[in-house]
């Protein structure tokens, strides 16, 4: 059994980058290891999960024996990566894909590793060793007919390897070393099942699937719809989004891992291997801004079939395959998290939280899909006004808020979830969408939230919207006031708050806390910033947003990636990553910003 007493540690945060298929991913290190990979889905136990226990998590690596200085970058701007590693013998490349076969799955996993030496010749070691799998798992490992097998629980890992030396059984898998030379490529390929037979596919199908692989991704990228401001990074973030959006479903997992922690060494370290309403609400917003009329519906169909499931209540979160997700949280044994940040768990307790502001993401999520020329199913409708009345009973009792908070308060942003799902309902039953039978309860109760948040979430004297109604506390929630068309762009209470969030949550820079009293609990959290744009571009300062902006997209890693939040001080990517919402809420503020500043010439 693994331990950790003589593991390497983990790359920082920053220093992984995601190759996936829409079925899993994996997190590829600097240093050519794999520091998370979770079979068979993305939202599986980890086969390799170095990056929260750098010995029980097992080993994916690839690189130089000697010391190395490392470049990446995607291939053709696509989702394949490629590393090179500079040593004082050569220069040698990797290149990391999650093949697809011929732009679909396939029918097993196959992660490929290609070797190239571009220059000299250089001394390379490898090794696979899955680790417990959450201590579910042992590996081990066995050769038939010459095949390098690993066994790991239920998941089945057969190893295609070519030039890349005698396979050296491990306790628990396989390992060797060869030397790169020009003009004789090597591969490393990892060929997954689950509960099935090993196929073995030969050394060439691999390597062509790598090619089709990267002119699939590079194709794709081809559809993202925009020609604005910051374009680079505006395509990175729709890349990370399909990596981390079920092929087969169309659910959008909130980021690739658990438990990176927002703090290191604190307990902030929470599972996001799941489709949150929210960032469901947000990413068909982003998705129809870059016209992927397909990805968009996908995310629909699965977000109101999800949803289906509790109706009339809309829970926070759902499993990634439409079920309801546990909310029990359980510590995995022995793991002892990033650089010490324990506990490494499973499990989301905010699945069962009351949050209303979900039901605000969910219309917002139908009405964009209606606004941009779709007709809604009369299923769908009758789950509109089931969910409208809902909100005409829930709105005035206490939740849980945005942040998933312990405390049942009032919060600001709830209310305006509650505002928006009810203006919504409303909307699409003027455009035909909806039965309109409760049209007049559902305007009489938005007036009623509309009235109570101008009123009661207001401060006079601070001249801003508040935490949550009767605080002095402040949130960067309240920003979204600006992209729901709550406030209009003249509106001098969307201007005070602008205004109060940039004074009192700064955490220094383009960087903002979430909300009041966390500059020391936490890292500053990179969506909220990307709202300060799209608040800033809805009122018309442009040069303010460009120039924010411009600061927060240099805030990604080499290559493009951002996490949840961001150490103030040190630069450095905290929390689980990549981070969907972050990388929503830079399309949505790129695009907001391109279409006011349209407007404004």
């Amino acid at each position: 059994m693994p331990t950790d007493a003589t593991a390497d540690e983990p790359q920082p945060i920053d220093g992984y980058a995601i190759v996936g298929d829409g079925r899993t991913c994996a997190l590829v290190g600097r240093d050519g290891s794999v520091g998370w990979w979770g079979l068979p889905r993305m939202d599986s136990a980890p086969a390799f999960g170095a990056l929260l226990s750098p010995g029980r998590g097992g080993r994916l690596s690839l690189r130089p024996t000697g010391d190395f200085e490392v470049s990446r970058s995607y291939v053709d701007g696509g989702a394949v990566l490629r590393t090179e590693f500079r040593t004082t013998s050569g220069t040698v490349r990797v290149t990391d894909s999650m093949n697809l076969g011929s732009g679909t799955l396939l029918p097993w996993t196959e992660l490929a590793r290609r070797v190239e030496a571009l220059d000299g010749e250089v001394p390379m070691s490898w090794e696979v060793s899955p680790g417990d799998r959450f201590a579910t798992a042992a590996a081990w490992a066995h050769g038939y007919v010459r095949v390098p097998l690993i066994v790991a629980g239920d998941q089945n890992l057969a190893l295609v390897l070519d030039g890349v030396g005698d396979a050296e059984r491990l306790v628990g898998g396989f390992g060797g070393r060869f030397v790169a030379k020009p003009g004789d490529p090597a591969l490393l390929a990892v060929v997954a099942t689950d509960g099935a037979p090993h196929p073995v596919p030969a050394v060439e199908a691999v390597s062509r699937r790598v090619d089709e692989t990267i002119a699939h991704w590079a194709r794709w990228g081809t559809l993202v719809e925009y020609d604005g401001p910051w374009r680079d990074a505006v395509v990175r973030s729709a890349y990370v989004h399909k990596q981390l959006t079920s092929a087969s479903s169309g659910a959008v997992q909130a980021a690739a891992t658990t438990s990176l922690p927002e703090k290191i060494g604190g307990e902030k370290n929470f599972d996001y291997r799941y489709c949150w309403v929210r960032d469901t609400g947000f990413a068909i917003t982003a998705l129809s801004h870059l016209g992927l009329r397909g990805e968009v519906h996908a995310a629909l169909t699965f977000l109101v079939r999800a949803v289906e499931t509790t109706a009339p209540e809309v829970r926070p979160l759902y499993a990634m395959d439409g079920t309801t997700a546990p909310a029990q949280v359980q510590k995995v044994p022995l793991w002892r998290g990033y650089r010490g940040s324990s506990p490494v768990q499973t499990g989301n307790a905010a699945a069962e939280q009351r949050q209303l502001g979900s039901y605000g993401d969910l219309m917002e999520a139908i009405a964009t899909y209606a606004r941009h020329g779709n007709v809604l199913d009369g299923r769908t409708g009758r789950l509109v006004v089931d969910i409208a009345d809902q909100v005409c009973r829930q709105w005035r009792q206490d939740d849980a808020g945005f942040w998933e908070l312990g405390q049942q308060r009032p919060y600001t942003s709830s209310k305006l979830g509650c505002w928006a799902a009810l203006d919504r309902s409303v909307k699409l039953v003027e455009a035909g969408q909806v039965p309109g039978h409760r049209v007049e309860k559902w305007r009489s109760t938005a007036a009623d939230i509309q009235d109570y948040i101008r009123t009661a979430c207001w401060s006079a004297s601070r001249g801003t919207f508040t935490f949550y109604a009767g605080a002095d506390e402040l949130d960067c929630a309240a920003l979204l006031v600006a992209r729901t068309g709550f406030c209009g762009a003249d509106d001098p209470q969307l201007h005070g708050t602008i205004d109060a969030v940039r004074s009192e949550l700064s955490a220094g820079g383009p960087l903002l806390y979430r909300y009041s009293g966390m500059s020391e609990a936490e890292g500053a959290f990179l969506a909220c910033s990307f709202w300060l744009v799209e608040a800033l571009s809805i009122t018309g300062r442009l040069d303010e947003a460009r120039r924010l902006m411009d600061d927060l997209v240099e805030l990604s890693n080499d290559v493009g990636l951002l996490s949840e939040q961001m150490d103030p001080q040190s630069r450095e990517l905290l929390g689980n990553v990549p981070q969907t919402l972050s990388h929503l809420a830079l399309i949505n503020a790129a695009t907001t910003y391109q279409q006011a500043l349209v407007k404004d010439h």
